[in-house]
């Protein structure tokens, strides 16, 4: 069993080492879409905040867990059907490579939705 994380670094480093370089990889990937974007520990595994929870992702023994939200799965629909998935979650083999292009068009696709999320004004009170 794991122990609870409070970084993600601590996170990582419960996993063996090729799933620490792939889920180091992945965090570092995020950092460079969002540069902007701030670490956290959220639900017990890493999460991306920006204007809200924008992705997290988990290790597993077999795949790598992402966390798009659901209208983020719901957006990529198609290009997720050959993996599994659960409600807000999709799962990516330990041995097939990522699909970085997918994890980047998810990404940026949940930045837009958080940012637009930012700039949508509240009512004024009556």
């Amino acid at each position: 069993m794991m122990n609870k994380p409070n970084s993600i670094d601590d996170y990582i480093r419960q996993f063996p080492e090729s799933t620490q370089v792939l889920l180091q990889e992945l965090r570092t990937f995020i950092h460079n879409i969002v540069p902007e974007v701030k670490e956290a520990i959220s639900y017990g595994i890493p999460t991306f905040v920006l204007n809200g929870n924008l992705v997290h992702f988990a290790g597993y023994a077999h795949h790598i867990g992402f966390y798009p939200a659901p209208s983020g799965l719901k957006a990529f629909e198609e290009d997720l059907a050959i993996y599994k998935r659960g409600k807000g979650s999709v799962q990516f083999p330990l041995d097939r490579p990522l699909p970085w292009d997918l994890i980047e068009r998810m990404v940026r696709w949940r930045l837009d939705e958080q940012l637009a999320k930012k700039t949508k004004k509240k009512p004024l009170k009556p």
